[in-house]
């Protein structure tokens, strides 16, 4: 048994990272290849992964449960340190930056909500004046107002 403890220099296998991360290998590997994440390379061409490659893979799962797009998540991760631990200041940096988007998706979830509830409480039966079907009468000059398809039966 030995009486080394883990230091933040420490490396680990990509199943480690999995494991402790919940993540399946493949996603990791996925990860790596869009440039979220970093390994180095043993001599028998193995992966290692620098203990803060947890956090990162963490942070990548929250994104991806709040509907953020990998693509999103890589340019915020730009701003981050690949060959070391990210500071707090980092850490804050791109947390400001998220903020934002997120405020913004919010304002805008709260937009096609209230779009959304004026429309189904409007009653109205011309799709030539509905704002929402038909805004700024788009499909105007394509004749007298939007054409629908006909519905299709299930039969």
């Amino acid at each position: 048994m030995s009486d080394h403890k883990p230091t933040p220099t420490d490396l680990l296998a990509i199943g480690e990272v999995a494991r402790r991360t919940g993540v399946a290998v493949s996603a990791l590997h996925f990860y790596e290849r869009l440039g979220l994440i970093s390994a180095t390379r043993t001599a028998g061409g193995q992966r290692r992964y620098a203990r803060h490659v947890i956090r990162r893979v963490s942070v990548i799962q929250v994104a991806k449960r709040m509907g953020i797009p990998l693509a999103e998540v890589a340019e915020v991760f730009a701003d981050l340190p690949q060959d070391r631990m990210p500071s707090k200041v980092d850490w804050r940096r791109i947390s400001e930056r998220w903020h934002g988007r997120l405020e913004a998706r919010r304002k805008e979830i709260e937009r096609m909500e209230h779009e959304l509830i004026e429309c189904i409480g409007c009653g109205c039966v011309s799709l030539r004046s509905c704002r929402v079907l038909n805004p700024d009468d788009e499909l105007g000059s394509n004749g007298t107002g939007p054409r629908l398809l006909p519905e299709i039966s299930a039969d």
